[in-house]
């Protein structure tokens, strides 16, 4: 899907704005009654089926080859699941004066969600980095997540996270792990369709995304949860984002350099350790809050929007100084895990 026309400085995702389309369609229509069910049973659906298309995608071999490079897999993984959280968790100091307790639960939410993947390799390819180790990072995070936010949604928010409890174990059993596993086990039969219909499956992916989204929302508006935001404190929450974003992006380019990794390694490890995916954690909190995950997806996607407008504009300066670090550093990073070149649409398509 091609890019709205804005300037280059601020890009604003087509996506976010279908996005913010459907949380006004539920706004203003949302689904009630047996319309509700469906609605419900729809999205159900909806999340298995990426979940399955999320396995028949990602290609084994290639990422046990990317394995090779796990320093800096292991750098990326600690980024988004250790510091991310712990930032998360140290933020709980800011309720209630700033954060009430149901837009805190989603911004720890936020924390624990995988990578993201295409606009990883995006940034990454822009600032002349190591684009392989992106792809690798990116989809090794994924496939984490699927285990590990679950589990530390369970340890970290417990029974305040909106609706979160014991019985989530088992819905994430049915709707993500067996699913996804299930891509995997016929990926060898069904993975020649899937190449040759990306483009059509990509679509498929969004769409599905969209009626999770419409379903949340919709149910927030029924449940009347929506008179608990007032636009000071979503301002409160967008200053509290770009807090965390900024200091995710500081650590993992300063701290990757301290770490010994070379120029390319650390344009990969701030894009792939500093970012969060929507893709992944629309459906998973639809899992984890049901009927409360309007409310904890919102942070989600403030953030969402937020790391493409600044990773946008630290991607070209980091182009524009590359010969600050010297070429041929530049291309030897790049071309450090050259055995973990994948295609971009091998793994879970998180954004």
């Amino acid at each position: 899907m091609k890019r709205l026309k804005w300037p280059s400085w601020m890009p604003v995702d087509p996506y976010i704005v279908a996005l913010l389309a459907t949380v006004g369609l539920a706004a203003l229509l949302p689904a009630r009654g047996a319309a509700a069910d469906v609605a419900s049973g729809a999205s159900t659906a909806a999340v298995s089926f990426l979940f399955f298309l999320y396995g028949a995608r990602l290609s084994t071999r290639e990422a046990l080859d990317g394995l090779r490079h796990w320093r800096l897999h292991l750098t990326v993984l600690a980024c988004t699941f250790v510091v991310f959280p712990l930032l998360g968790l140290a933020a709980k100091g800011l309720v209630p004066y700033v954060l009430t307790p149901a837009l805190y639960s989603g911004f720890l939410f936020l924390t624990l969600v995988p990578s993201t993947i295409q606009s990883s390799i995006a940034f990454t390819s822009l600032a002349r980095g190591n684009v392989p180790a992106a792809i690798c990072a990116g989809s090794f995070s994924s496939l984490a997540g699927i285990v590990l936010t679950p589990l530390l949604a369970a340890a970290l928010l417990g029974g305040t996270g909106g609706g979160f409890s014991a019985d989530s174990v088992l819905k994430i059993v049915l709707q993500l792990l067996v699913p996804f596993v299930a891509g995997q086990l016929l990926r060898r039969w069904v993975g020649g369709f899937l190449s040759r219909h990306k483009k059509v499956l990509g679509y498929v992916d969004r769409a599905s995304i969209l009626l999770v989204v419409y379903t949340a929302f919709s149910q927030g508006m029924v449940q009347g949860i929506w008179h608990q935001v007032t636009p000071l404190r979503l301002l409160a929450l967008l200053g509290v984002e770009a807090v965390l974003l900024t200091v995710m992006l500081v650590l993992t380019w300063y701290g990757a350099k301290r770490l010994g990794f070379g120029r390319g390694d650390r344009v990969a490890i701030q894009f792939a350790g500093s970012k969060k995916s929507l893709a992944a954690g629309l459906p998973m909190a639809s899992v984890l809050f049901g009927a409360h995950a309007s409310l904890a997806v919102l942070p989600l996607m403030l953030f969402h929007q937020m790391q493409l407008m600044v990773c946008a504009v630290i991607a070209k300066r980091r182009s524009r100084d590359l010969t600050d670090f010297g070429g041929e550093e530049a291309v030897s990073g790049a071309r450090q895990g050259g055995a973990t070149r994948t295609a971009a649409g091998t793994g879970p398509r998180s954004g």
